[in-house]
C-alpha cells in the first residue's frame, strides 16, 4: 500500500512538473510607486519600468504603492507587493507565440534572446534578414568575421557587413534556430533589425496596437 500511495504521488508530482514546464514567463514584483513598479522577469535582474513600458514580453498598465497592473504575453494579471505571477503563451495551443505592443512612433520593440544574450530588438519587415551592429554580435558570441563579406542596403547608404548564421534566437516562447542574419562593424542598427530571415518563420497578427508573432516551425 506504501508503494502504491508513493507511486501516486510520484506521478501526480510528475504532472504538476510537466505543468509547470509549459511556464513561459514569470513576473515577480518587488517594489511598488505611483505609476512605475520594479519587477524580476524570469529570475533576472530587477527592472524599474514606467506605467506602457514593456520589457520580455511585460507590459506594466497601471501601478500605484498597492498594485501593480500588468500585460503578460497577452493576459492581464493585478499583482500586489511581493507577489508573482507566471503566463505561458504557449500552454492553450502547444503553439510557441509572442505578443509584442507598439511604442509611440508605432515601432514593435521589445526584448529578444540572441545566443542566450539579452537585446532589444524592433519589427521591420523592410530588412532582408535579421541585422546587428558588430558590439550586440560580440555581445551574443557570434564571431561575425569569420562570416561571408557582403554590400547591403542601409539607410546611410551601401556598406560592408558580414552574413552569419544566428544560432538562437529567442522571443517570448518562440525559439527559432539557425537563422540567418547579417552584422554591420560599428553602432548602426541601434538595436537588432527583426527582418524577413526571422519573420518568414512567423505568422504576424495585428490588432490595435498589438502585434502577435506565432512560431510556424
Amino acid at each position: 500500500m506504501k508503494k502504491q500511495i508513493l507511486r501516486l504521488i510520484a506521478i501526480l508530482l510528475g504532472g504538476l512538473f510537466a505543468e509547470l514546464s509549459l511556464a513561459d514567463t514569470q513576473v515577480n514584483i518587488v517594489g511598488l510607486y505611483s505609476n512605475k513598479a520594479v519587477l524580476i522577469i524570469n529570475n533576472g535582474k530587477p527592472k524599474t519600468l514606467s506605467v506602457g513600458q514593456i520589457s520580455d514580453g511585460v507590459k506594466l498598465l497601471a501601478a500605484d504603492s498597492m498594485t501593480a497592473t500588468l500585460q503578460i504575453e497577452g493576459k492581464t494579471r493585478q499583482l500586489g507587493m511581493g507577489q508573482a505571477a507566471t503566463v505561458s503563451g504557449a500552454a492553450a495551443s502547444g503553439i510557441p507565440t509572442a505578443t509584442l505592443y507598439a511604442d509611440q512612433a508605432g515601432h514593435f520593440v521589445s526584448d529578444c534572446q540572441i545566443n542566450g544574450a539579452t537585446l532589444k530588438f524592433v519589427v521591420d519587415t523592410g530588412a532582408t534578414s535579421v541585422a546587428l551592429n558588430s558590439g550586440d554580435a560580440k555581445y551574443a558570441n557570434i564571431d561575425y568575421r569569420r562570416g561571408q563579406l557582403v554590400r547591403v542596403d542601409t539607410a546611410n547608404g551601401v556598406t560592408n557587413a558580414y552574413r552569419v548564421t544566428i544560432a538562437t534566437l529567442k522571443i517570448g516562447s518562440i525559439i527559432l534556430n539557425q537563422v540567418e542574419g547579417v552584422v554591420l562593424e560599428g553602432g548602426s542598427p541601434s538595436v537588432v533589425l527583426l527582418g524577413m530571415t526571422a519573420l518568414n518563420r512567423l505568422d504576424m497578427k495585428r490588432q490595435d496596437i498589438s502585434l502577435t508573432l506565432t512560431k510556424k516551425y
